[in-house]
């Protein structure tokens, strides 16, 4: 069972998830704070390396399964060309002005 991204509590969430399925890297990289970083199981990424490796240049999706922390953490079957299909959290900061600060993700 989906959570269609519409219905995603967290504004700035549900517009990350959409510029990821949507692949627009423009309105991804208008969510973020200028100092945004993240992490993949664990360890700190470059952001930009990272996001274009794992989502951009590999057509990522997400497909939430659920949510909580008032919509500022998910788990999804996240899908792309380099890694096929698996199960992922994700957890987001998003600021006073509704831009994401941080994200981590890894294998849930």
């Amino acid at each position: 069972m989906t959570i269609q991204q519409n219905r995603l509590s967290d504004p700035a969430v549900r517009a990350f998830v959409a510029a990821v399925n949507s692949h627009d890297r423009d309105a991804f990289l208008s969510l973020l704070t200028p100092d945004a970083t993240m992490a993949d199981d664990g360890s700190d990424r470059d952001l930009t390396e990272w996001i274009d490796r794992e989502i951009f240049s590999s057509n990522g999706h997400m497909d939430v399964e659920n949510e909580s922390n008032d919509g500022r953490a998910l788990v999804a079957q996240y899908r792309n060309d380099t890694w096929g299909e698996m199960r992922t959290r994700w957890q987001f900061d998003v600021d006073e002005d509704g831009r994401i600060s941080r994200f981590e993700t890894g294998q849930a």
